[in-house]
């Protein structure tokens, strides 16, 4: 049952996608103007799928650590007991991590046995490399390859085709992604899967405490600490924001990347920075000069602000509320009907536009015919803001309109007689009389000629 639910949500997702309006090119010019170095850019907000900004957004640039979500997505999906200690660190998985340079670690030991919910916390917090080839190892039966072979299945269920895993972790650059699919990721895992809620509540994490018996060079318990300060209001200072709701930072050469979601008042969004450079985090240039930076957090805090500062959320049209009206023939009750939405829409305006700034296109005939039953889809309306699509909503009658039978038959008589067939009808008629009209004359004449040429015979 699980799996079928994880399906239909993933495919739902997928389809989700095909229909998202997109805002981002009314404001392109005011978000550009941020001067973010990022590569890779996708903001949408959760509420109308509205894309609020997007920049090279399905090119593929390396992964790094953000490999590790969908590593998180399938142990939480596939482990049915996250606190059963099952899960031993083989020394095969430590002989591929010790391959690269600094890898980021949990200071787990060879040997050790640990539970899923250990290793959970070990990838999303420090971003363990050596948790998530644990976890493939073990969920691969053994074979890690069989793991990565899941992680691709899983990235083309939901849609994310230039998606491309070739580790566990992210350490091989060739771990493809874009930032359209990152995001849909964390939207997937942040709303959609069954596990969301203790997925929420690990991105919430700050610390987590791994205990005795696991750690390499720690033989008590020990702690291991999140590298997201945006949810760090201790250690994150300049970098921590109340309205990040979780994520997950990666990075193998001097830039880093951030997929995340967030949530302040009744706007939700989900955004995805890449590849942003090094040079560009003015909050550790003007606080932290001394420390590694953080680039892809300093822009998503701006992009974000900025976002949070000059957009709303608004109810552009309410189910209950009149759209307009169409005329009505074939009934003698009304002259016209009334439409509304079936739907609402909820909508992202700028703080200084109102509902005025919508412009509405109509996808309407010009009359209705009776009979029209009250609930009647009859046609749709499409928002649009600064020429952008922002969505589209089916148009109901809002009563019942009977049919008058006189005027409906007064109209299919005049209908029959305006209308193409009667006018073909009418000249082949008109045709074959004329044709009857000469054959007849000729026929008279013809007679004529007879009787004339008999009388000259008899005298």
């Amino acid at each position: 049952m699980k799996k079928i639910v994880s399906l239909l949500m993933a495919v739902m997702l997928a389809l989700s996608l095909l229909a998202s309006p997109v805002l981002a090119g009314s404001f392109q010019a005011q978000f550009e103007q941020l001067g973010m170095s990022a590569k890779g850019i996708y903001i949408e907000n959760l509420d109308t799928g509205v894309v609020m900004y997007e920049k090279n957004a399905h090119t593929q640039m390396a992964a790094a650590s953000l490999t590790k979500l969908v590593t998180t997505m399938i142990l939480l999906e596939k482990t049915s007991d996250l606190d059963a200690r099952t899960f031993e660190a083989v020394g095969s998985v430590f002989d591929i991590v010790s391959r690269y340079d600094h890898p980021s670690h949990a200071d787990i030991k060879r040997g050790a046995v640990l539970t899923g919910r250990e290793l959970l916390y070990a990838m999303m917090l420090p971003s363990a490399n050596e948790a998530a080839y644990i976890v493939a190892y073990n969920l691969g039966k053994g074979n890690i390859s069989n793991f990565i072979y899941l992680m691709n299945a899983k990235a083309k269920q939901m849609g994310c085709l230039n998606t491309k895993f070739t580790d566990p972790c992210g350490l091989d650059p060739n771990n493809m992604t874009t930032a359209y699919d990152m995001a849909q990721i964390v939207k997937y895992m942040s709303t959609f899967m069954e596990q969301k809620d203790l997925f929420a509540q690990v991105c919430k994490t700050t610390k987590f405490t791994m205990p005795a018996g696991v750690g390499f060079s720690t033989p008590g318990e020990y702690q291991v600490w999140t590298t997201d300060l945006l949810i760090d209001e201790t250690r994150g200072d300049v970098y921590y924001r109340d309205y990040t709701q979780g994520g997950k930072t990666g990075s193998l050469d001097d830039w880093q990347n951030f997929a995340s979601w967030h949530q302040k008042g009744d706007m939700r969004f989900v955004s995805a920075v890449l590849h942003a450079s090094g040079t560009n985090d003015k909050y550790q240039q003007e606080h932290y000069p001394t420390k590694a930076p953080k680039p892809a957090l300093y822009e998503t805090s701006v992009l974000m602000d900025w976002v949070y500062n000059n957009f709303h959320l608004d109810n552009a049209l309410d189910t209950g509320a009149f759209v307009t009206e169409r005329k009505v023939k074939y009934s003698t009750q009304v002259d016209t009907v009334k439409l509304f939405p079936k739907e609402g829409l909820y909508t992202i305006l700028p703080n200084e536009s109102d509902q005025s700034a919508i412009q509405k296109t109509y996808n309407l005939p010009d009359t209705l015919a009776a009979p029209i039953q009250q609930g009647d889809v009859v046609g749709t309306v499409t928002l649009s803001l600064a020429g952008e699509s922002i969505g589209t909503v089916e148009l109901i009658a809002g009563s019942t309109i009977e049919r008058n039978p006189v005027l409906y038959l007064i109209s299919r008589v005049g209908d029959f007689f305006s209308s193409l067939y009667f006018k073909v009808v009418l000249i082949l008629t008109a045709i074959t009389a004329v044709g009857y009209l000469l054959f007849f004359l000729y026929l008279s004449m013809k007679y004529k000629d007879d009787k004339k040429i008999k009388r000259t015979k008899r005298y």
